[in-house]
Order: structure tokens, then sequence, then C-alpha cells
């Protein structure tokens, strides 16, 4: 008996949600899905430029339009700073205006990492009229200062463009400083200098308004060094040196890396891109990213995102058929580093026969009148160059042989030391309580304290050990590609507590074998506890290591136990 058809009008009716997508602008999704898209949308960030210096510089800081305060300023290197005294445990449970001091930090944007000694005088110059003194090397090349009064910050704009520096896509959704060798143009062993992609990428699109619409920030990467400066695998573009059998030196392109809650390391296209197709190749990626890239929801609105769904292969044909309009060379993979540490500390003679002597700031805590000083003793010892690398650290370039010995010792006497131990070069730091309203604790004196117990309890440890320090889960201090890396939250002491501390994670690593740390059940230990906690793993570590085995490895291997 054949069934009886249900009458439609009496059938029961089905909620049909529609299904808005995910914010792709080429899937034709352009209504905004969250109050960021709105804010963009509504009027680009680089349009408040205008209002900073004709309303809110003259009116104050009570009269910064909200979406203005908390989105498009960003396009212009400000962020509002933490209000002092509120502690980690409020930081997720406050309001942003509640968070908010009445200051901003500023960020100095450094493409390459490249400074001119009266480039660094003027940020000095700047952090110590306008800034308390305040003034820390990032691990993205750039100088942040803290305590920036909005009436103040069209006289700091005025006096950094001066001397050919901005602030200019700093931070927002937009293409962040393009990092580069710190040492491009001068090293020995370079494979190719790609300083002149950077310029050409700066001066092309750095404050177009063709990309200052992205879905979330966008971070690039291009060295031609053999050490493989400038973590290409945790950035959303990067362009690596390699020497193609046929076609000479070039790059090897990579896409989708990023750290933060949802790390993933980039893949390679196995593309070989030659020095003067970059900046169109670049144009290419970052434009699949502002029509392609996830809107809908914040925390999945980086590239890397895309590049997972799409896998390498189609994101590689997209690029070709539809922005490059042509096929690129297949290229080789990078050679593996020649050496463990990539920071360039120490002195490296240049292809010129002079040198350049790198040095190690705390955890990238300098001063104005330190930077200052910086720029004097360049100048003393015949240099007019200084770089910042992505480790917070810095080089004096063109140093005359004769005068190496007296520039390092010059050096030491600022607490800059050019010969630095496994700690003192080996620990970063992000910015922590201190300013930042997204951390839970205190990380830049952590990290100082750290490294001086260290250094007086193992005072023989000298393997290449990464130990960075976050205040957050967000990973600006890369804590997932460190040997120890530790993520700032509130545990319990052995009193039972709430206390600032960390979770720890064990053997992470970028170059060729690079992986994420390792995380132990239940392995947290409280900021107390963190020279103990560390000197009792490494200690573990020279007594259990196999013969040439670098700490990553023997992390990866040891049991639970040896590891807490």
């Amino acid at each position: 008996m054949a069934a009886t058809p249900q009458n439609p009008a009496s059938a029961p009716r089905r909620k049909v949600s529609r299904h808005r997508g995910e914010g792709q602008w080429a899937m034709g999704h352009f209504t905004p899905l969250n109050g960021n898209e709105q804010f963009k949308k509504d009027d680009d960030g680089l349009n408040v430029r205008t209002r900073i210096e004709t309303i809110y510089s003259k009116r104050g800081f009570d009269s910064i339009d909200p979406n203005d305060l908390r989105g498009r300023m960003r396009w212009w290197g400000l962020y509002t700073q933490r209000k002092p005294g509120i502690d980690g445990g409020k930081t997720a449970i406050l309001e942003p205006e509640e968070l908010d001091d009445k200051y901003f930090m500023l960020r100095v944007r450094i493409d390459g990492g490249r400074l001119t000694t009266q480039q660094l005088r003027v940020i000095g110059e700047i952090s110590q009229e306008f800034a308390r003194g305040s003034a820390d090397v990032t691990d993205r090349q750039n100088i942040q200062l803290h305590w920036i009064r909005i009436e103040d910050v069209p006289e700091i704009w005025n006096r950094l463009e001066a001397v050919g520096l901005s602030t200019t896509e700093a931070c927002g959704d937009t293409p962040r400083v393009v990092i580069g060798s710190p040492v491009a143009g001068i090293a020995e062993d370079e494979i190719i200098d790609g300083s002149w992609a950077i310029d050409e990428i700066h001066r092309r699109y750095i404050g177009s308004k063709e990309f200052s619409n992205l879905p979330r920030k966008f971070k690039s990467a291009i060295s031609g060094s053999p050490l493989l400066d400038v973590v290409h695998e945790i950035n959303d573009i990067a362009f690596v040196g390699v020497e193609h059998p046929e076609h000479g030196p070039g790059f090897d392109l990579w896409v989708g890396g990023g750290l933060s809650t949802n790390p993933k390391i980039g893949v390679r296209l196995g593309a070989w891109v030659p020095l003067d197709e970059v900046p169109d190749v670049w144009a290419g990626v970052i434009g699949i990213f502002r029509d392609y890239g996830y809107r809908r929801l914040r925390t999945r609105a980086r590239l890397k995102f895309l590049v997972a769904d799409w896998g390498a292969e189609k994101f590689r044909q997209v690029l070709e058929d539809e922005y490059l309009k042509r096929s690129l060379v297949d290229g080789p993979a990078p050679a593996e580093p020649v050496s463990r540490w990539r920071d360039h500390v120490g002195v490296h003679r240049q292809q010129d026969g002079n040198f350049y002597v790198g040095f190690a700031p705390r955890v990238g805590r300098v001063d104005g009148a330190t930077l200052a000083k910086i720029a004097d003793l360049a100048e003393a010892h015949g240099s007019g160059r200084v770089r910042t690398t992505v480790e917070q650290k810095m080089i004096v370039l063109d140093v005359a042989e004769d005068q190496v010995e007296s520039l390092v010792e010059a050096l030491e006497a600022l607490d800059l030391t050019a010969r630095p131990s496994t700690f003192r070069r080996g620990t970063m730091a992000c910015t922590g309580i201190e300013y930042c309203k997204l951390a839970i604790v205190e990380t830049k004196q952590r990290g100082s304290t750290l490294i001086d117990e260290l250094e007086r309890r193992l005072p023989e440890f000298d393997e290449p050990l990464t130990i960075n320090i976050n205040g957050c889960p967000n990973a600006c201090a890369r804590i997932q590609v460190a040997d120890i890396g530790l993520k700032g939250q509130l545990v319990l002491n052995d009193k039972g507590e709430q206390v600032e501390g960390f979770q720890v994670h064990l053997g992470g690593a970028l170059g060729l074998e690079a992986g994420f740390g390792r995380k132990v059940r239940g392995l947290k230990v409280t900021s107390e506890e963190l020279p103990d906690y560390v000197e009792r793993v490494l200690r573990r570590f020279q007594a259990e290591r196999a013969d040439g085995e670098r700490f990553a490895a023997w992390a990866a291997r040891a049991s639970e136990e040896a590891l807490s």
C-alpha cells in the first residue's frame, strides 16, 4: 500500500537557518558579521589620523569615539594600555573601558629592523620627552613606547616622519611590519639580499587602502640569510632565501604560519620567486587573504585557517590563476640552518671587511636614554647604522676591526652584552601585565630576574636554549616554539592561594625540524617557583641527554617525571 502524501500545509514547519558563509568577500558575503567588520566598513582605519590630529589631540582622551579608540587607532600604531593596579584575575572579567588607561602604547614600525643612528636617537628623544623613558624592542623588530598622551601624538608623528619613520599600519587588520634579515646586504654568507623587496612592498602598499581592510593582521617576512633568521615558519607569508639549481638565488615561498591559541606551522608552496617578483607575489597572497579570508569569526580570521582548509596545492593554484595570471617556477626547500642561534649576537665579519656587533638587552627592555647612548656609541665607533632583530636583540653595523673591542666594552658598561650567557641570549618576554590589557601575569621583570638566577645557579650551562615568557595565551613571545615556553595564568600555590604562574611548554623549535612544545598534564609553576623549576629541568637534561642531543629532542622523549 502506497504511503499517503503528506499535506504540506499541515506538515510541521522546519526552521531554515540561512547560512551566511564565512564572510568571504570573494564569495559575495559583504554583510559585516561582527563589530570589527562593521566599524571597518563604516570608515577605513587609515582615516582616523585626521580625527586624531584635528579633534582628539585638541579635545583630549574623553573625546575619542569608542570605535576609533579600540579599533581604528590601531591602524596608526596606537593601543590603549592597561590601567595600573588591575590584577590578572580581572583581565577577562572587566569591560574594555574599565581596563583602559588614558595613555597609549605607540608602536614604531621598523621594516627589516633597519635604523640609522639619527632615527634611533629620535626614538630615544621621543621616549624621554613623551613616554616617561619607556622603550621595548619587540620580537618583530619594532620599538614600542608607553605612557603616550593623545595630545602629543601629532608632534610625535612629525618627529618620526621627519627622519623617515612612521607608525602607519603598525597594528590593526593590516599588513604589519615586514620583518627582514637584520644583516641583509652585509653578511658574508648571505644567499640573497631581500632589502629591495621590503622597500618596494612598503612603497607600493603600506598606507594604501588596497590592503587596509583585511580579515585580521597579516605578518610578512623576507630573508636571504642561511641562518633562517626571521622565524619564517610562523608568518602569514615568508620568502626564504634559496639557491635554485637553474635560476640562481631567489626565495622559497611559505604561507599560513601563526601561533596564538591555534598554532600552525607555515607550509611551502613549492614555488621559487626571483627578487624582482617578490612584491607582486606578496600582493597576490595578501589579496587572497583580503578576498577569501574568513571574516565571520575573529578567532578564525587569520590566513592560517584558510590555508589549512584549502591546502598548499589549491592555494598556489588560486594565487597563480586569479592573482598572478601566470605560473610560478617550482623550486627547492631551504637548507638546514647553519647555526642553532639565529639572532646574530656577537662579533661577525661583513662582506666589506668591517664587522657587525650584535648585543642583548634584557628581554628587549631598554629605555629612551639607552637608545640615545647606543646611537652615540655606534657613531663614535664609525657606524651610522643599527638593526633590531626578531629575538629582541640589536646590532651595530660597519665597525672597523680596530674599533670592535672598544665598542663591545662600551656596550657592556650599559648592560648590553655582546657576549651573553645562554640565559641572557635565549630569554624573551612579551609586554605583560605592566601595560597589556590582555595579560594575566607580569613578564619583563620576571624574565630579567630569571636570567640572573640561572646565571648564578648554572654558570657553566652553554647549550643553545630559548626561554620565552608570555603574559597570556596569545603567544606574542612565541611560547609554543621555545625550548621552554611559559604561558601566563593564575595558579594555586602550596597554600591553596591563587597567584601568578605559568603553564609550561617544553621542546618547541623552529628551523627545519619546527614543532610545538610538549605540554605535560597538570604541569604549572608559580612565578616564585620558576627559577627552581627551570634549574631542576635543565640539570635533568644535563644528566640524561645523549651526546650532542638538543634540549627539544630530550624533552620529546623524557618521562613526565623528569619534566616536572
